[in-house]
Formats: structure tokens, C-alpha cells, sequence
């Protein structure tokens, strides 16, 4: 990691340019930057907490761990922890900026508060929206920000075939090798979430991995179903968030790959660490290769389940104290192969530090050395930071192209229909392929009521069709009046709307246009909620509290409107890798079969 720190202005000095001087810190020939007293020391390398330690800080680096009162006075600042716990800085190994709904710079704000200090994101969002061009334009912004931002590059652009969905981007073979060679952070292949290909030896998904394994990164995946692993594990993968249970978990480690138990807000599909953490509550297994991650957060949720809620869970369920922080440091760390440069309080490390208090609560963050929360509120050096964020090429904030007028609604069937229905159930991950027999009705109301459902159409907004639009049914949704869309419809980004009526879903889907991207609410011809995402139609410009307070008014609206999904497990329904059935905008998916069947099929 040291020949590839990002050149910002919180970048630590590698390491082989400051050894002289650590080493003189350290053997108190010179004097430290910071002393941080009065704590006790969180070691991931021991699994131990040890008592009276201060920690000496030189040119963003620790220089030695010691024991309380060893340093005498001289120029160093000092800090008080007043007996709390010193721990090394969160590191984050799956994240998605996008799901976010800020930029990375406004990312950075949130991560430092829960003690995060490095993440690995995969910009596979805004590289089905924008190609080459998006993926440059976040790694521009990490850059920027006081964070330290390590790249997966996005993998599947497109999730699918261009048979099965219209995506912004197609990012092949030659495109990732050539941002692999020009950006040093894009340091793994992100998740190769085109399962179902990789282990049927599709020649394109292979072609991909080898751009990754050849240049010697490591490839991260998403697989779901325990008869995929062998085959998974084979073609390169060596990691995975997507384990949703405790047998395919255990599955994953045997066949050598790390698992990244994901923790999230329990109403959502991102809280599956409580099953698969039982591979080593319930068999034993080591946490050696088990990290722990966040995946996707919006921006209500970042502030409040950040990474170090995920270790917290992990503590509660009955890891050890220790464990679960070295669980959300180190192991992502070492995954990396950058357990030498963060993870622990060893010396060189970089002073990326948190101090805790008993319950494993970040009370202040150190970023470099620097000082960026004290007490739970940000410093003036990162309030100044937040302020000069990047800001996005003017071609991002122009990623909506729809034509002026379509049909979002299906036909009243006149005859007799076996309809291919999607049926959301909890937590909104997989989608049920449910056959209904409908017959003849007055009105699309009557059959809504009879049968449970609501309008779900995915509309092509990248301008690279004639306007494709594909109408389906959706069951078990729960809303009854009005309707809901979203510009964030996975993983192509084309937008998806849910309704009960053609005028609340126009209005919905002309208030995204306007707005260049967001999310929104519609009762009655009127937006009752809206979180703007003009940023490819993926992200917000504000501050992350601001963004924060939008979703949390959007997130009452929805809960008003009766869905049954929250709006993070809506905008799934598009996701064609994931089973039973999915629908984009070229038409109902099955999976894993990837074939198509139309919404409506003649009555047996």
C-alpha cells in the first residue's frame, strides 16, 4: 500500500521515506508529532486489550506503542483518552459510494464519525451509467476526499447480456486492464456478479477475470446457492458478500474463499450476518478469512449502521470483544494484502486510529494522525475538507434521456391470461416467479384487489434505445394508492417505477427527469417525497446530513404509501443475476435461467 497512497492532501508518506525517523521516535531520539496518553491499547495482532498504553505519533505514522507514562514532555501534542480504548481506524472491504446517495468526499464525513478510515467500493453503478468515464470521475472524487478509498473495479457492465437489459456502459476485457494499469488504487476486480456465466464458462466473464488475475489482483464475488461455489471458487474468485446463510458460508471458506459477513438495518436485505456468522458460532470455523462489511447504505442509514454497528452485532451475537473489531479492521486489511500498512497498532502503520469506549462506540478518529472527530463532532480540518468537495464533470449530471411520451401500463387482458408475476417477499433479495390465472375484469383495480398487485415498468434511460419500455405485475408489494420510482433500479440504473395508476406513475417518472435523478413518492398527481440524485441520476451533491434528512423524509412517505419493500429492496427488482424472476426494461428475466417470458401467456 505504501507505493500507492492516493495523492491528497491528508496522504501519509510511504513508509520507506520515514523509517529513519520512526526509528529515532521510537527510541526516543526524537520527538513524536502526537502522544495519545491516558489508554488502553486494542491489539488485533494478539486479540488482546492491554492497559496504560499511549501511542507516539510521527509524520502520520505510529511510531511505537508504549506504556503509559513513558514519554516525559517535550513538543508532541498530547492527547487525553481518559481511559478509553485505542483501536486502529475501521477498514471496510465491500462498499458502494453510490448507494450512498452523496459523493465520496461527502462519504468521508460519515465513515470518520462511525471510525472508518479505509474503504474498498466497487463503482459498478456509476459504470453501468457513464463506462469509463464514471469509474474515472469517483476515482477523481476518492482522490479528493479525507478517506482512504481503495478500488474493486466494476466487473459485470452489464449484469447481463445487451439481449436481456440496455445498460449506459459496457466495460469489457481491454477497458478494466487499461484502468487497471492507469489507476494504482484499483487494486481487486470487484464483484463478478454474472454467477450463473462464470461457472458456465462464458468466454467474455473469464476473459475479465483473467484482466484481473494477470496483473495479479485478486477478484471479489457475488454468488448465491451452494451449487455454485465449487465451480466459483475454480475460476478465480476469493471472496464474497453474499453469504447468506450459515452452510453456504462454511461452503465458501473450504473452498478458500474470504467471506465478508454483511451487517445492515434488519428491515433490509443487508443484514445477513446474524445466519452466516454461525459458521463459527455453530461449527467452529476461524475467523481467520471472515471479515466483516457493509455492502450498500443509504445516507440515514450510513450515519447510523456504519461498520463499527456490523462489529457491535458481531460482539452482541457472541464473537469475542477483540475479535470483532480485528474482524472489522485487520481481516479486511489482510485480504488486501495491506495488513502492513493499516489494520493494527503495530509501528509504521499508519495512525488511522479510533478511540472506543467500552461498548465499542468510535468517540474520536485520527486519519493520517490528523485529528477529524474529537468527541463525536467533526474538527474544523474536516469541516474545511467537506466544504471543497469535488464536483462531477458536467456529463454526469445529464445521464436521463427519455422520449416525450410513453406507455408505463400494461393492456387490460380481454381474454383468459396466465400472467408471469414478481412476488416481493422479505427481505427483497430473491424474487418469487409466481404463475397467476386472471380473468376478465372491468378495470386493472379489480384485479389489483383480487390478487394483490400493482404496476411495476421499467423505463430505458440512458438514450440508447427507441425507448424501451417493459410492463409487468408485482404481488405482495402493498401499495394501494399512487406510486413510487427510482432512477437506482440495479444494476443497469434504468428506472423503475411501482403503481396503481398511469397518471401517479407520469408524474413520478417527469419529477426523476426533472430533477436529473432521484427517488420520489406520488399520491394523487402529487410528489409527496423526492431525494434529488442529479449525479447520474445515482448521487447526490450535498453534505451527507443533509442527504440524510431527505431520505428519512422519503422513507415515512413510503411506509405511508404501504410497501412492503423498503425503496433499497425495490430498486432490486431490476437485478437480473438474482432468482427467481426479475424484470428490465427489455422484459421479464427468469433466473438462472436467463430467458425471457412475456408478462401475459394464453390461459391453460
Amino acid at each position: 500500500m505504501s507505493s500507492i497512497a492516493k495523492p491528497t492532501r491528508f496522504s501519509v508518506k510511504p513508509l520507506h521515506l520515514l523509517t529513519r525517523r520512526l526509528a529515532d521516535v521510537a527510541s526516543g531520539r526524537a520527538e513524536p508529532d502526537l502522544v495519545i496518553t491516558g489508554a488502553r491499547a486494542l491489539s488485533t495482532y494478539s486479540d488482546r486489550i492491554l492497559i496504560d498504553r499511549e501511542i507516539w505519533v510521527a509524520g502520520g505514522r505510529i511510531a511505537a506503542v508504549k506504556e503509559a507514562g513513558s514519554y516525559r514532555g517535550g513538543s508532541a501534542a498530547i492527547y487525553d483518552a481518559q481511559g478509553g480504548i485505542i483501536g486502529p481506524g475501521l477498514v471496510d472491504p465491500h462498499i458502494h459510494i453510490e448507494s450512498s446517495m452523496v459523493t465520496a468526499c461527502a462519504y468521508a464525513e460519515a465513515a470518520l464519525l462511525n471510525g472508518t478510515t479505509t474503504i474498498f467500493c466497487d463503482s459498478h453503478e456509476i459504470g453501468n451509467v457513464m463506462d469509463v468515464a464514471g469509474i474515472e470521475a469517483m476515482m477523481e472524487d476518492a482522490r479528493e476526499a479525507p478517506l482512504s478509498i481503495f478500488h474493486t473495479l466494476a466487473s459485470t457492465v452489464p449484469a447481463t447480456t445487451p439481449e436481456l437489459e440496455t445498460a449506459g456502459g459496457d466495460l469489457t476485457p481491454e477497458k478494466i486492464g487499461a484502468l487497471f494499469d492507469k489507476w494504482p488504487e484499483a487494486v481487486a476486480l470487484g464483484e463478478k456478479m454474472d454467477f450463473v456465466p462464470v461457472t458456465m464458462g462464458d468466454e467474455r466473464s473469464h476473459a475479465i477475470i483473467a484482466a484481473a488475475l494477470s496483473r495479479g489482483r485478486p477478484v471479489s464475488g457475488h454468488v448465491y446457492g451452494r451449487e455454485f461455489v465449487a465451480a466459483y471458487a475454480a475460476s478465480g474468485v476469493t471472496d464474497t458478500h453474499e453469504a447468506v446463510d450459515r452452510d453456504i458460508a462454511d461452503d465458501l471458506l473450504e473452498a478458500g474463499v474470504w467471506i465478508f459477513l454483511r451487517g445492515g438495518p434488519p428491515t433490509t436485505p443487508w443484514h445477513s450476518l446474524p445466519e452466516a456468522i454461525k459458521t463459527m458460532t455453530e461449527l467452529g470455523a476461524s475467523p481467520r478469512r471472515i471479515a466483516v462489511c457493509t455492502d450498500d447504505r443509504d445516507a440515514e442509514d450510513l450515519l447510523a449502521f456504519g461498520l463499527d454497528w456490523v462489529v457491535r452485532q458481531a460482539y452482541r451475537i457472541g464473537v469475542p470483544r477483540t475479535t470483532a473489531w480485528a474482524m472489522g479492521s485487520i481481516a479486511g486489511a489482510t485480504r488486501y494484502a495491506m495488513d502492513g500498512e493499516i489494520g493494527g497498532l503495530g509501528g509504521g502503520r499508519r495512525a488511522d486510529l479510533v478511540l472506543l469506549d467500552d461498548d465499542l462506540v468510535p468517540q474520536s478518529t485520527w486519519y493520517g494522525g490528523e485529528l477529524m472527530v474529537d468527541r463525536r463532532s467533526i474538527t474544523p480540518t474536516l469541516e474545511a475538507t467537506l466544504e471543497a468537495r469535488y464536483r462531477y464533470p458536467d456529463a454526469a449530471y445529464a445521464t436521463i434521456h427519455l422520449p416525450k411520451e410513453l406507455k408505463l401500463t400494461p393492456e387490460l387482458p380481454t381474454a383468459p391470461v396466465t400472467a408471469n408475476v414478481i412476488r416481493a417477499e422479505l427481505p427483497g433479495i430473491v424474487l418469487k416467479h409466481v404463475q397467476l390465472q386472471l380473468e376478465p375484469a372491468n378495470d386493472w383495480q379489480t384485479l389489483f384487489d383480487r390478487h394483490d398487485l400493482a404496476f411495476v415498468t421499467v423505463v430505458e434511460r440512458h438514450g440508447k434505445s427507441d425507448g424501451n419500455v417493459a410492463r409487468g405485475l408485482l404481488q405482495n408489494f402493498g401499495l394501494k394508492h399512487g406510486a413510487v420510482a427510482s432512477s437506482v433500479g440495479h444494476d443497469s440504473h434504468n428506472i423503475i417505477i411501482a403503481g396503481t395508476n398511469e397518471a401517479d406513475m407520469a408524474v413520478a417518472l417527469k419529477a426523476i427527469e426533472a430533477e436529473r435523478g432521484g427517488i420520489c413518492v406520488v399520491r394523487d398527481g402529487v410528489v409527496t417525497a423526492m431525494v434529488p440524485l442529479p449525479v447520474a441520476g445515482l448521487m447526490s451533491d450535498k453534505r451527507v446530513h443533509l442527504v440524510a434528512g431527505e431520505v428519512q423524509a422519503l422513507k415515512v412517505e413510503w411506509e405511508k404509501a404501504g410497501c412492503t419493500l423498503p425503496y433499497m429492496g425495490f430498486n432490486l427488482i431490476p437485478l437480473s443475476v438474482i432468482p427467481e424472476i426479475r424484470i428490465t426494461d427489455k422484459g421479464m428475466v427468469l433466473v438462472p435461467e436467463m430467458t425471457q417470458v412475456p408478462l401475459f401467456e394464453a390461459a391453460e
